[in-house]
């Protein structure tokens, strides 16, 4: 069996075709590469679909079955995510990048001053496995926790001992900080619009490890040069890579990290594990973890 690694984008989808068109097992990292209806016909040969993880919304798991084409996951870690989220909101809130940068360069001493946490309000957009484990690292740092979700119930909330907000605009308004750990749905998409964006304060500060659409990125980014709010820590984007030239690579109220919230040594440790695993169980006739 020979083995070919992509790292570098795939522009559309007849480049993607092309370059997989001979395989019969592909192993997709995460949700990088859409494999919609449309591809799926289009690659004949393939029989079995690993994705890291158990869930992977850019999969058809539909039309793969239909097409006799095994889908299959793998486990994964809870932590590194939110643990990502809190160095972002940190890395943020004190301008450890640009204090970094000042030293490397030998530039200035102390060029800013910092925004502390103890005190101030977290706002947490979706309080599930990775909100909540958000919730307890800002006990951690005295920070009074505001939640909300659509189906958010107040049960849930005193459970991470977050207080329920009545709406998200109230949740805007009040928080310090803002960070968002929803799923990406058609009601959740540009959840956080020019309107939304202009009810927090201007000093707060916005962080979304989750998915990029759930902001609306021109917004944001108009916000962010007009300084409507005091910064924003990303690790998503509406496309990755990241354009070049995109603003959000230059403003110097963002810190931005490049998807890499999963990216831990101990993860990609289970990923490959099991996507062999996987494999063997496959060619066995009993396949495993299927989606």
């Amino acid at each position: 069996m020979s083995v070919k690694n992509f790292t570098d984008p795939i522009p559309t989808p007849d480049d993607l075709v092309e370059k997989l068109s001979g395989c019969e097992i592909i192993i997709a990292m995460r949700e990088r590469t859409r494999f919609d209806a449309a591809i799926l016909a289009r690659l004949p040969r393939l029989k079995l679909l690993i994705t890291t993880g158990m869930r992977n919304n850019a999969i058809d798991v539909g039309a793969a079955s239909a097409q006799a084409i095994c889908v299959c996951g793998t486990r994964s870690l809870s932590s590194p995510t939110p643990e990502l989220t809190w160095g972002l909101l940190l890395a943020l809130a004190r301008h450890i990048p640009a204090e970094v940068a000042a030293i490397r360069g030998g530039g200035k001493w102390q060029t800013q001053i910092g925004t502390g946490l103890s005190g101030k309000t977290l706002g947490i957009l979706g309080l599930g496995k990775i909100g909540t484990q958000i919730a307890r690292y800002a006990h951690a740092f005295e920070m009074p926790v505001l939640a909300w979700s659509p189906h958010l119930t107040k049960e849930i909330c005193q459970a991470a001992g977050a207080e329920l907000a009545p709406g998200l605009d109230e949740l805007l308004q009040r928080a310090d900080i803002v960070t968002l750990h929803m799923v990406l749905a058609d009601s959740t998409r540009g959840m956080m619009g020019a309107r939304e964006l202009g009810l927090l304060k201007p000093t707060a500060l916005l962080v979304n490890t989750s998915r990029g659409p759930l902001i609306d990125e021109k917004s944001l980014v108009q916000a962010l040069t007009e300084n409507r709010i005091a910064g924003a820590a990303l690790d998503v984007y509406d496309m990755e890579p990241l354009p070049p030239s995109h603003p959000l690579r230059t403003l110097r109220n963002v810190v931005a990290t490049p998807h890499i919230g999963y990216v831990t040594r101990e993860n990609y440790q289970i990923f490959y594990k099991d996507t062999v695993e996987d494999i063997q169980a496959w060619q066995k006739g009993t396949p495993i973890r299927t989606l």
